[in-house]
C-alpha cells in the first residue's frame, strides 16, 4: 500500500534570507554576542549556571529539528504586537545592560528574538515551539536575592539530614542552623551544596530528556519530573556528607580544594544517571499510563473462541 508523505514547505534559501535582512542580522548579533560573553564570564562560569551553554545548544537544536513543520506553518505575524514586544525588549535590554542586571538583559534578549520570530513565522509556529521557548528560559540567571531565599530551607534540610545520619553512626557532628561542626572543624552549607543549583540544572536536562524521549504521555512526564526534586536533594546530602567525612579524616584544606568541585561534578552526574535509571525501572508504569496501542485496522479480526468455532 502506498503512503502519502506529508507536504513539505519550500526549502529556505539562507543566503538570500540573510542578505535581504542584513540589518536585522546585524542587530541580532549586536544583542546576542555581548550578552553571551557576559554570561560566559559571569553566571555560566559558576556552578549555578553550568547548565546554560547546554540549554542554549540543545534549545537551538530542538527548533531546527522541526524545520519542516515550521516552514509548513509559517505565516507572517501581525506587525503591531511584534513592534510592541520589540520596543519593550529594547528598553529592558538597555536597562539590564546599563545597570548590570544580567537576568533582565537575557530575558529581554529572548523576548526580542521571540518577537522577531513571531513577525516572520506567526503565532502558529510559536505555539508549536512552546517547549523550546520555555526550555530556553532556563538560560535566564536567577538573581542572587532569590537564590538566597529559595536555598535557605534546602540548606537547613540538607544539613539536618547529614548531621542526623553521621551522628547516628558515631561521628562527632553537631549542627547550628546551616553550620555543621565535625571534630574541631566548622563547615557552612553554602548555596552550591544546598541542592538548588543542581536542582535547576537537573530540571532543565530532565525537561529536555522527557520531551525528546517521553513526550508521548504528559502524565508520565510529570511523574518523572517530580522525582527530580528528591533526587537532587538526596544527591546533595551525599555530597555534603562526603565533604564532612573528607574534612574529618584529611582536614579542611583537602575538602575545600579540588575535591570540593570534583564532588560537585560527581554528584550531578550521579543524579543525572539516577534519573535515567529510574526512567528505565518505571517502564511498566509508563506502559500502563500510555495504555494499549490504538488499533489501526490492519491487525486482522480478533481471534475466534472455541464457542464461536462450534457455532
Amino acid at each position: 500500500m502506498a503512503t502519502l508523505a506529508a507536504p513539505r514547505g519550500p526549502a529556505i534559501d539562507w543566503g538570500r534570507l540573510l542578505t535581504r535582512h542584513a540589518l536585522l542580522v546585524i542587530g541580532a548579533v549586536a544583542i546576542f554576542m555581548p550578552t553571551i560573553a557576559s554570561l560566559g564570564v559571569g553566571p555560566w562560569s559558576t556552578e549555578a549556571g553550568v547548565h546554560g551553554p547546554l540549554v542554549l545548544a540543545t534549545g537551538i537544536w530542538l527548533i531546527f529539528r522541526r524545520g519542516d513543520e515550521i516552514r509548513r506553518l509559517a505565516r507572517p505575524g501581525a506587525l503591531g504586537p511584534a513592534t510592541a514586544a520589540i520596543l519593550v525588549a529594547i528598553v529592558g535590554y538597555a536597562f539590564g545592560r546599563a545597570f548590570d542586571f544580567i537576568s533582565i538583559e537575557v530575558a529581554s534578549m529572548l523576548l526580542a528574538f521571540g518577537a522577531v520570530a513571531y513577525s516572520f513565522v506567526g503565532g502558529a509556529v510559536l505555539r508549536l515551539m512552546w517547549f523550546p521557548i520555555v526550555y530556553l528560559m532556563f538560560m535566564i540567571p536567577i538573581p542572587g536575592s532569590m537564590l538566597d531565599t529559595a536555598t535557605q530551607p534546602l540548606k537547613a534540610l540538607v544539613s539536618e539530614g547529614v548531621t542526623d545520619v553521621l551522628g547516628a553512626v558515631g561521628y562527632p557532628v553537631a549542627r547550628v542552623g546551616v553550620t555543621i561542626y565535625v571534630a574541631q572543624y566548622q563547615l557552612l552549607v553554602e548555596d552550591a551544596c544546598a541542592g538548588l543549583n543542581s536542582l535547576i540544572s537537573l530540571t532543565a536536562i530532565g525537561l529536555f530528556y522527557v520531551y525528546v524521549m517521553r513526550n508521548s504521555n504528559w502524565r508520565y512526564s510529570v511523574l518523572l519530573l517530580a522525582l527530580v526534586v528528591p533526587i537532587a536533594i538526596l544527591a546533595n546530602c551525599v555530597r555534603v556528607a562526603a565533604l564532612v567525612l573528607l574534612t574529618y579524616y584529611f582536614g579542611d584544606a583537602v575538602a575545600q580544594g579540588f575535591l570540593h568541585k570534583f564532588a560537585g561534578m560527581v554528584t550531578f552526574t550521579s543524579a543525572l544517571l539516577l534519573i535515567f535509571l529510574i526512567d528505565a525501572l518505571l517502564t511498566p508504569v509508563r506502559s500502563w499510563l500510555e495504555g494499549p496501542p490504538p488499533r489501526t485496522g490492519l491487525e486482522g479480526p480478533p481471534p475466534r473462541t472455541g464457542l464461536e468455532s462450534r457455532r
